[in-house]
């Protein structure tokens, strides 16, 4: 499911391949990862959207037929389900991300609509912005240099 996102979900065709009913099959997904296949695979798209969104230039449009959905008004609307705002106005208020690629998908997940409270969302982003989370793994922010690199 996670490479072909853009693909139309089969569930009967996904449960043949493991031997199993497809009720079978989706109680046993959403026992495994707290999601219903159709649920998880809306959000494998919206963080795709989220990454062509912020990295290229393409319309809302076309990334919004890219990573698979058939309507520009459920993926307007998935979006700002999972993401908290619309697909143009996260656009506009998330340039380029410039970080470490092991950091970028944590980083770039919307926490609050994944189950984090909005608490959790702030610890983890005063986390970051503190420069904890930076020396942790070991990555130097441009400012840090002048202090012979990180700091502890």
């Amino acid at each position: 499911m996670d490479r072909a996102y853009a693909e139309p979900l089969d569930v009967r065709a996904v449960a043949a391949v493991v031997h199993v009913s497809p009720a079978h099959f989706i109680r046993s997904f959403h026992a495994m990862f707290g999601k219903r296949p159709h649920r998880y695979l809306q959000r494998r798209r919206v963080e795709r959207s989220m990454f062509l969104l912020r990295e290229t230039d393409r319309s809302v449009t076309d990334v919004c037929f890219g990573v698979g959905f058939t309507s520009l008004g459920t993926f307007s609307r998935t979006f700002h389900t999972i993401v908290g705002e619309t697909p143009s106005g996260y656009r506009s208020g998330h340039g380029p991300v410039i970080a470490p690629h092991c950091i970028q998908p944590a980083a770039m997940r919307p926490r609050v609509a994944a189950g984090e409270s909005a608490g959790e969302s702030a610890q983890i982003e005063q986390f970051w912005r503190s420069g904890a989370g930076h020396r942790a793994v070991g990555w130097r922010r441009p400012h840090d240099t002048h202090r012979g690199g990180i700091t502890t």
